[in-house]
Parts: structure tokens; sequence; C-alpha cells
């Protein structure tokens, strides 16, 4: 996808800063990129190859995705996007019905990293970057120790 086409879907990007960081992939999605899978396309929604542990509520509601994360990546709800030495962070992004729409992982610089649906990955220094009419708004912030 040429740069042109992300920064038009998501126009703050330019101006927060961004880098491309892979090729497009239909392997995985934000929702595994977030936890370190890039094999698997998570989805609550039934599909050919998709993948959704077992046991975890299959709604595309917070609080089904706020499950997916407690239970396969240990994390904790957390109250703050910024860096906290020691923690991983997760931020999840939801539309204006409230649906689950996308989720980013925090880096070891502070910056963030995203896989834009079957796009390429990209990091951007801030999770407004992506906040808009595509991902709509972060809801929940996540943390995790490494």
């Amino acid at each position: 996808m040429p740069a042109s086409n992300i920064e038009s879907t998501f126009p703050r990007l330019r101006r927060e800063g961004y880098r491309i960081t892979s090729s497009e992939s239909t392997d995985y999605n934000c929702f595994a990129w977030a936890a370190h899978d890039s094999q698997n396309w998570w989805s609550p929604v039934d599909g050919f190859g998709y993948h959704w542990p077992r046991g975890v509520t299959k709604t595309l509601k917070l609080e089904s995705f706020v499950e997916l994360y407690q239970r396969q990546y240990d994390c904790q709800i957390c109250d703050s996007h910024r860096l906290e030495p020691g923690f991983e962070k997760i931020a999840i992004y939801v539309n204006d019905q409230k649906e689950v729409t996308h989720a980013a992982r925090q880096t070891c610089s502070g910056s963030w990293t995203s896989k834009l649906g079957d796009w390429e990955d990209i990091e951007h220094n801030t999770l407004a970057a992506i906040e808009g009419q595509f991902y709509g708004k972060v809801a929940q912030i996540l943390k995790r120790p490494i």
C-alpha cells in the first residue's frame, strides 16, 4: 500500500510521525500483532482461518477484548498510555457504536506499533495518530509486565 493511501486513511499520521515497518500481509491482524502473534488472524467473528481463544467471549465489545488480553497475555487494566519501565502496554480502539476496531502495542521506546488490517505494520509516535473515522478512539489501555 503506498504511503499516500495510508496517510489519506489516517490523516494525522504524517503530522504525528510514523514509519512503515513491514510489507502487507494477510497472515495476521492488529489484535494478534498487539500480542506478538504474526501467524494468526484473531477475530471473534467466525471466518475461514480466524483464530479466537476457546473460552473467551466472542463479541466485538470492549469487554471481550479486555478478557482476551487478560487471559492470553496476562494484561491488566491501566490508567495511562505513558511509557512505564518494566511494562508493555496495549491500546484498544472502539468506533462510535462501541465496537472494537483496532489494537496497538507500545514499543520499548514509547512509540506504538500497529498492523493496519491486511496492510503493513507501522510504528506511530502517538495513539492519536490513527484515531478518527476509520478506527475511532482509544477506549482502554492495558499493561503487562515484561
